[in-house]
Order: C-alpha cells, then sequence, then structure tokens
C-alpha cells in the first residue's frame, strides 16, 4: 500500500533539522473529481503519513508547535496525513506532498517572537478619557428635563 521514499532523508532550512526515510509512508490512492475514463484506473492521489509523536528526529518543542500548524490534518494518534492531488501525476503529487511537509515543519522549527506587554501611553489614555466624558455629555444632554 504505502510506496518508498526515494530520498534517504529531507534536509531542512532552518535549524538543519533531517528527517529519516523510514519516518515518511507514502500511499497512492484515487484522486477524486472529474477526470473521464483514466480516472478509475490510475491511483495519483498521495497519502503521506508522518508520525510527529514518535519522530527521534523532531524536539519536543518543534512537534508541539507542528501539532498546533497541523490542525485538523493531525490524527489523534499523532500522526500528520497530507493528500497531494494537485497534479495528475503520481511523481508530482509526491514531490508536493513532500514539499508541503518540508514547509510545516520549517514553519514549525521557528521559534515564535516572545510578545511584551506595553502599557498605554499618557496621551492614549487621555484621549479615551476625553472620548469617554464626550460621549458621556451626549448621552446627558438626550436625556429629559425630571421635574419633581
Amino acid at each position: 500500500m504505502y510506496a518508498k521514499v526515494n530520498y534517504n532523508w529531507f534536509m531542512l532550512k532552518a535549524d538543519m533539522t533531517s528527517i529519516l526515510e523510514k519516518e515518511i509512508q507514502l500511499g497512492f490512492i484515487r484522486a477524486s473529481g472529474p477526470g473521464g475514463q483514466h480516472v478509475n484506473k490510475v491511483a495519483t492521489c498521495v497519502q503521506l503519513r508522518f508520525d510527529v509523536r514518535n519522530s527521534p528526529s523532531l524536539t519536543r518543542e518543534i512537534k508541539e508547535r507542528l501539532v498546533k500548524l497541523a490542525g485538523r490534518r493531525m490524527t489523534d494518534d499523532g500522526i500528520l496525513v497530507i493528500e497531494a492531488k494537485r497534479y495528475r501525476t503520481q511523481e508530482g503529487n509526491r514531490l508536493d506532498a513532500i514539499g508541503r511537509l518540508t514547509d510545516l515543519i520549517e514553519r514549525a522549527v521557528e521559534k515564535p517572537r516572545l510578545r511584551r506587554p506595553t502599557r498605554p501611553t499618557r496621551a492614549s489614555q487621555e484621549k479615551r478619557l476625553a472620548q469617554k466624558k464626550s460621549r458621556s455629555e451626549v448621552k446627558r444632554r438626550r436625556q429629559g428635563v425630571m421635574d419633581e
């Protein structure tokens, strides 16, 4: 069901992280959609499976970020599933799936910038209070005069 990947490992740009060939499984299935007579004979859609949870190549932090980035492509067992059916050939879809996995892992390798909370400036605080005061004045003027 699953074919072998021709590469021994994939080198990623960020942090020089590499993934071994045995960590990736490729399966070929029939693609959905229009295509005529040929579509029922060939399985050109590639289903790439990568076990993120049990991967020895990735650190714990990268795995956590990868799970967040993958979203619904991640199974409950921690397996990332990528389906590639953009091209009409197995080779094109295989390269597309591997490229998408590489891009996803490269994004996970990058550490997110920490947000440093800032305080509002004095001018912005005064401007907000002035707007509140003018708004309350408008509303106060709309009220009718109350006679006792």
